[in-house]
């Protein structure tokens, strides 16, 4: 049953992905066609989200960023999967109230960061304090697996693989701790923003195509089961040099099926390779890896290295142009229950208006 009236908070930190998802080997549970590791972000790249259910609402009511969204079954892929979602969960609670979702990124959205998994994140924890559900991390992950692929990863902190899984249903696909963000804290993402506007093909979008017309991703799924297992054990031992170089070919590997798409899936642009040659450059000249560029789905480039050379990683980018942000962040603990709020926007009646925090 719903604590009804009351506003449960939650924060979650999106993921950066080492082994990359790309494909699906069932579209309607979000399936993967491999396996996936990734480091969970810390609040630099964060999402806030809010729920009440409310006898009040006459309606489910989503807001993203300041934004009303539908939750009619009308809406965008994300939507239709958060409406199941929450359809789900109100059965198995016996919940019969309506519920109002307030949900607020610290980063861009759409933009090929990863806002996606870090909001599934944050709205699965709370909807599991408001609805009293308990539900362990694997009940969590396969929940949030459903909005958001990705999302599933972020239900953890620190390192965390997602494991394909081979059940039709997907109840082996759900995301487990490889090590908690206390084992490599050195580690860091160096987040270069060269466009932060929503991207022209949609994640979901490309799930879909590239499995279907690239002739170069039929060797995609293996590549990556195998980079999984190096990733792994380089992230284990704290090898970075194992670690950087894995981590580029896999992005490069990625985004050459999405070229190869028809038509073509281009996220990367200009700037986008710049910023490789210049890391490129910069561990030449250390004769080793010091840093290791890797894309998502979009031109933001995430730069992986350590502390110890966050500096000459800063420097290194400092002469391209056209980078309008830089965001730091460093390996995260995973989703934060913040407990009862005041609402975020005033629906309903249920709280007073307040501006949303700027991205």
């Amino acid at each position: 049953m719903a604590d009804s009236n009351k506003i449960f908070t939650a924060a979650a930190g999106s993921n950066i992905a080492f082994i990359k998802y790309w494909g699906r080997r069932d579209d309607a549970l979000n399936l993967p066609a491999n396996s996936s590791i990734s480091m969970t972000l810390d609040s630099a790249v964060s999402t806030r989200t809010s729920v009440a259910f409310s006898r009040k609402l006459d309606r489910d009511r989503l807001y993203i960023n300041g934004e009303e969204e539908q939750l009619d079954g009308s809406a965008n892929e994300k939507t239709v999967f958060m409406k199941r979602i929450l359809d789900h969960v109100r059965s198995v609670a016996k919940a019969k109230e309506h519920v109002l979702i307030v949900s607020e990124n610290s980063f861009p959205s759409s933009a090929g960061m990863a806002s996606s998994a870090s909001g599934a994140a944050a709205l699965v924890t709370a909807l599991d304090a408001a609805l009293g559900m308990g539900m362990d991390e694997r009940g969590k992950s396969i929940l949030t697996r459903q909005i958001s692929g990705s999302a599933c990863r972020s239900v953890q902190g620190g390192f965390v693989k997602w494991n394909r899984g081979v059940e039709k249903d997907g109840a082996d696909s759900y995301a487990v701790q490889v090590a908690d963000e206390r084992h490599w804290p050195e580690l860091m993402d160096i987040i270069a923003v060269v466009d932060a506007s929503k991207k022209r093909v949609s994640s979901s979008e490309g799930h879909s195509s590239t499995p279907k017309t690239s002739p170069l991703y039929a060797a995609r799924p293996a590549f990556a089961e195998r980079g999984v297992g190096v990733v792994e054990k380089a992230l284990v031992a704290r090898d970075f040099q194992t670690l950087a170089e894995a981590i580029m070919r896999d992005s490069n590997n990625m985004h050459a099926t999405m070229l190869d798409t028809w038509k073509p899936i281009m996220y990367l642009n200009d700037k986008s390779r710049e910023i490789m040659y210049a890391v490129e450059d910069l561990n030449s000249r250390k004769r080793g890896y010091v840093a290791a560029y890797t894309f998502d789905a979009g031109p933001n480039a995430h730069l992986i290295t350590t502390r110890e050379h966050r500096k000459e990683v800063l420097g290194a980018i400092d002469a391209v142009s056209g980078i309008s942000r830089v965001i730091e962040s460093g390996v995260g603990a995973g989703p934060e229950l913040l407990g009862e709020a005041e609402a975020l926007i005033d629906a309903a009646g249920l709280g007073p208006k307040r501006p949303p925090r700027k991205a």
